[in-house]
């Protein structure tokens, strides 16, 4: 049976916090003490600003090790993980580490006791700006049971951003969508081409009607197109457009926030 997420409202708004670069990689800057506390906060106006769930990560880290992370990395996104959590309270709370570090996402999750992760290459292969990135749905199950931390969600990414495709090209985006929920994901999500680009409506409406699991559209929400989009969804992840200026790499602007939660809620 599907792990199930208690969002408050559906579809959820599920607000994204990018912590600033961490330790060992190449942008790193700001102290441990500042990494933290910009975490805290961005979670905490999140959850003032009308949030449903907030969706940790680390796309300040790039470029992006493929598949794995270091261990140090783990650390400090547990450590965030924990912080978020409590600033967030009391909304449900998520993680992904790229790129497709999902064991370590869940690791981190079990220990900071987190609502769920978010995983790539789930099932079937694609070619990332990372490299090669395989299903990982055996293994990550698996693992998941061996360190009883069944309790986590995981959300699969299917035919993700920043991906090409091509290997799977007659695998239509519903049959990979019905692939993952045969691999007993938790959800699906679908996403536009790149970072800010939404997915077709007619896409997210063809996969909703496809799987039961929850399906949640993971890239290019914002107020102008959240009713479309949440008509055939069971939750938002938003990132680029509640940002200051609509830039992903900028702090939360709580006003975007505010305004998308009202555009979805009217």
């Amino acid at each position: 049976m599907p792990v199930l997420v208690r969002f408050a409202r559906k579809p959820a708004v599920v607000a994204m916090v990018h912590v600033a670069a961490l330790p060992g990689t190449p942008a790193h800057r700001l102290s441990w003490q500042d990494t933290l506390q910009l975490a805290e906060e961005e979670a905490r106006l999140c959850r003032e600003a009308g949030a449903d769930a907030v969706l940790l990560e680390n796309m300040h880290d790039r470029p992006y090790p493929c598949g794995q992370t270091g261990a140090e990395i783990t650390a400090c996104m547990t450590l965030l993980g924990a912080a978020v959590k409590s600033a967030a309270a009391p909304l449900p709370c998520g993680i992904q580490i790229l790129a497709a570090a999902n064991r370590e996402a869940l690791a981190a999750a079990a220990a900071a006791q987190l609502d769920f992760i978010r995983a790539e290459g789930f099932v079937f292969a694609h070619i990332a700006d990372e490299g090669w990135i395989g299903s990982s749905a055996a293994d990550l199950l698996r693992y998941r049971r061996a360190i009883q931390a069944e309790s986590v969600a995981i959300f699969a990414d299917i035919k993700k951003k920043h991906a090409s495709h091509a290997v799977t090209a007659d695998v239509s985006l519903v049959e990979t969508a019905r692939a993952a929920e045969f691999f007993l994901c938790d959800g699906v999500v679908i996403t536009g081409s790149v970072t800010g680009s939404p997915p077709l409506v007619e896409e997210v409406a063809a996969v909703s009607q496809a799987v039961s699991v929850p399906l949640i559209v993971g890239s290019g929400v914002h107020a102008g197109n959240v009713q479309s989009l949440a008509r055939h969804a069971d939750a938002l992840i938003v990132g680029s457009s509640i940002k200051r200026d609509g830039n992903w790499e900028n702090p939360v602007d709580p006003f975007r926030l505010e305004e998308l939660v009202r555009a979805l809620r009217s």
